[in-house]
């Protein structure tokens, strides 16, 4: 009995050194990314990117001083902060290591890539500028990190305030976008809005992944029989328990279940197979963990 704990002991510090590889690998390829996209698309196209690497390009507009180094300067009183206030070591020495690597990267791609990007097209820039930036940012999300800048900032104020980090990235994002409008133009600014939203949704799909479920919650006479019927073609959990009709003031028999995008179709045919009286009610889940589905992770 000693001996296999120690051999699951041992296998479990081996995957926490596997996961930890991991998503240090995964920051290292996400800032790089997110580097690319600001050399090939938002430099060039002068689209502020948004947060603190919006900052930095609108002083390397009046200064010619280097981006990245100017991104590591502005995060270092932010680390501080985070330290301060928010805690969670692990999170914010991985946030640190991203910020030094992606500042060392943004200043050395340039001498690798093409000093004028591949287009001059606006609206090119921000889209290509979004999706791409939007990849680098998931995949370090996905490593439980942030290159720091807004990202502090912004949990600083939903942790010490309570305002929404939507909010949060608003008011910071906002901020630069408005400030970049006066050094560029308002056109210049309205392209980066458009990427910056971009790279909102591109970046939570990579965070959550493409995979979105359907949850059904269905009111029938014949529970019993609809969750066998589920259970044997779909091979799909299901939940019971009952409520009341407040109409009626009648017990109702209530079925919840959380099947894929492909299985909506026999569910309901199965339902209707069963019980064409009951009252189904299909929704859109954003993410289901768990047996038949993805993994529950730590975070």
């Amino acid at each position: 009995m000693r001996k296999r704990l120690h051999h699951l002991a041992a296998w479990l510090r081996h995957q926490e050194r596997l996961n930890l590889a991991r998503d240090y690998a995964l920051i290292m390829v996400g800032t790089a990314v997110q580097a690319a996209a600001m050399h090939l698309f938002f430099i060039p196209g002068e689209l502020v990117a948004g947060g603190l690497s919006g900052s930095a390009q609108l002083i390397y507009k009046y200064t010619g001083w280097p981006i990245g180094t100017m991104i590591l300067i502005g995060n270092i009183p932010l680390f501080y902060l985070g330290w301060r206030f928010l805690g969670g070591r692990r999170f914010l020495f991985r946030t640190i290591f991203a910020s030094f690597v992606y500042s060392a990267v943004v200043d050395i791609l340039p001498l690798f890539l093409p000093r004028d990007g591949l287009t001059q097209d606006f609206l090119l820039n921000a889209l290509y500028g979004g999706v791409i930036g939007g990849i680098g940012a998931g995949l370090v999300f996905q490593a439980k990190a942030t290159t720091g800048g807004t990202d502090i900032l912004a949990r600083l104020l939903d942790r010490k305030f309570g305002i929404p980090l939507s909010q949060s990235y608003m008011y910071t994002d906002g901020a630069v976008v408005f400030l970049a409008a006066l050094a560029f133009s308002w056109e210049h600014a309205l392209y980066a809005v458009i990427a910056l939203y971009i790279g909102g949704v591109v970046m939570e799909t990579v965070t959550t992944g493409v995979n979105v479920v359907r949850m059904a919650t269905i009111v029938t006479d014949k529970p019993d029989e609809v969750a066998a019927a589920i259970l044997r073609d779909l091979v799909r959990g299901v939940t019971h328990w009952q409520g009341r009709g407040m109409y009626t003031g009648q017990t109702r028999h209530i079925l919840f279940c959380v099947v894929s995008r492909a299985e909506i179709g026999p569910l309901k045919a199965i339902i209707h197979e069963v019980d064409p009286q009951a009252f189904v009610v299909i929704g859109q889940v954003q993410e289901a963990l768990g047996e038949g589905f993805r993994p529950i992770q730590d975070d």
